[in-house]
């Protein structure tokens, strides 16, 4: 099912998209024949708007900040508006502990290294957030009595918090959650999705981006919305989560990097290019790079023969909005592929002398990479094998999200599962009638592991009432 909903859609941020690393040197090189001395400065094209819109002609705010997550399926809700379903289902932690808790280390079988993880959140966090709703709604996760981790006293009233989506209600009434950012893949990872974020990002000279001492990510001095607070001890990026891991701090900082080379590299080719296209040509070559490497590298790493085919054209009948069940569930396949260390690799090809770094130490933690810089932990996570996709989470992120539980700490799994409740998404079964599966009559029939489908069938009782994010990732 996750493959079906993996190949459902194909996003593009433009018709002029670059798919090969060979169009970006052709590209450079048109860039350059244009701006060659004695020529004018080039007609560059209007570049793409920051938060996504006129991609479209008909329907320019499609793909755009704060549009509505697609229904690719049906919406379940309790009343069928938007109340979400509890009654007779399981609490998302008692099925996280059933179900989700990882025993050792699962290396996935195809040798798919942590940069797949890594690559997956960066183009994640470049298509979709949903932010919380305001005023405030909370949907908060009963943790059954006694929970070693979040209820060790047995007091039978703790909870893991978890605020409502932001949403709108469409036309009859059912509430429809929003995605805060861009929907296409272009780069609004790096330079953001709204113009405030998009200039705090820029120093205004020779098209470069910010940056901090070591070439490191800037500082967020002025106060933006950031995941983690507006401290300025957190770095500032295109998206408000750079600083969730520090893997994915890394990734932020070396397209950064890129965008000031690329800059750089145009105005050595022709000095009278402006900052402003200077930027702009720099930040179109690196949304076809980031482009290139997702559907050339990445999605047929994952998806091997069932990877989307070349792209093939322009088609401004599709709608590019980013689908619930795609963000909300499928796309948090990730979550099943982490391991409980970093590792950190010096240039000599050994463990760094600084060491590795626990994952669940890597959270809203700058200072390990203002320290230690990000060297080490890419050549880490180019070596280091990433778990399985499967049923199962580590417990860094599992008991430790974020900080130890009681102190911040939180359950990603119960937070997925809680979420696609919050989001109306149907059940397992359901979404697989809606796209075209058969559905399923035993927990057997979801996997063939006979002691996952017994976990399943002692938390669900009925294979009606599996989460979709649960249920796929059970799959064989």
């Amino acid at each position: 099912m996750l493959r079906a909903l993996f190949s459902a859609k194909r996003r593009t941020s433009r018709k002029s998209v670059l798919t090969s690393s060979a169009e970006i040197f052709e590209e450079r090189q048109m860039l350059s024949a244009s701006t060659s001395l004695g020529n004018p400065p080039p007609n560059i094209e209007a570049p793409p708007a920051i938060d996504g819109t006129g991609n479209n002609q008909l329907n320019p705010d499609w793909g755009s900040t704060g549009e509505q997550l697609l229904r690719l399926t049906s919406v379940d809700y309790t009343d069928g508006l938007g109340t979400p379903k509890s009654d007779g289902l399981p609490s998302a932690r008692e099925i996280s502990n059933t179900v989700s808790a990882q025993d050792g280390l699962i290396y996935n079988d195809r040798f798919l290294t942590d940069y797949v993880w890594i690559w997956g959140q960066f183009i994640d966090h470049d298509i979709d957030l949903s932010d919380a709703a305001d005023p405030a709604e909370s949907f908060d996760i009963e943790v059954p009595t006694g929970d070693p981790y979040f209820d060790p006293f047995g007091t039978g009233t703790q909870t893991i918090g978890l605020t409502r989506s932001d949403y709108e209600v469409d036309s009859e009434g059912v509430r429809q959650q929003l995605n805060s950012i861009t929907a296409f893949l272009d780069g609004s990872v790096v330079y953001g999705s709204d113009q405030e974020r998009a200039d705090a990002l820029r120093t205004f000279e020779g098209g470069h981006l910010k940056t901090s001492d070591g070439n490191l990510l800037p500082f967020n001095t002025e106060g933006l919305d950031n995941a983690g607070g507006p401290s300025d001890s957190l770095f500032l990026a295109g998206d408000v989560r750079a600083n969730e891991n520090v893997l994915l701090t890394s990734m932020q900082t070396i397209w950064v990097r890129e965008h000031n080379r690329i800059a750089d590299e145009l105005a050595r080719q022709d000095p009278r290019l402006s900052d402003e296209q200077l930027y702009q040509g720099a930040r179109r070559i690196v949304t076809a790079e980031i482009q290139a490497i997702t559907y050339n590298e990445f999605l047929p790493a994952l998806l091997g023969s069932q990877a989307p085919g070349r792209y093939e054209g322009y088609d401004p009948t599709v709608d590019p909005g980013i689908a619930n069940i795609f963000s909300t569930a499928a796309y948090r396949f990730g979550h099943s592929m982490l391991s409980s260390t970093l590792q950190r690799v010096g240039s000599d090809g050994n463990e760094a002398a600084e060491g590795d770094l626990e994952l669940k130490n890597g959270f809203f933690n700058p200072s390990e990479v203002v320290n230690y810089g990000v060297d080490s932990l890419l050549r880490g996570a180019a070596t280091q094998l990433a778990q399985e996709v499967d049923a199962y989470v580590i417990d860094d992120i599992r008991n430790f999200l974020f900080g130890p539980p009681g102190s911040g700490g939180l359950d990603l799994a119960s937070l997925n599962i809680q979420r696609g409740r919050d989001h109306g998404l149907p059940s397992y079964n359901q979404a697989r009638l809606d796209l075209g599966l058969e559905a399923v009559t035993s927990f057997d029939q979801i996997t063939s592991d006979s002691e996952l489908a017994a976990k399943l069938e002692a938390v669900y009782g009925s294979v009606d009432n599996v989460d979709v994010w649960v249920g796929g990732l059970a799959e064989d």
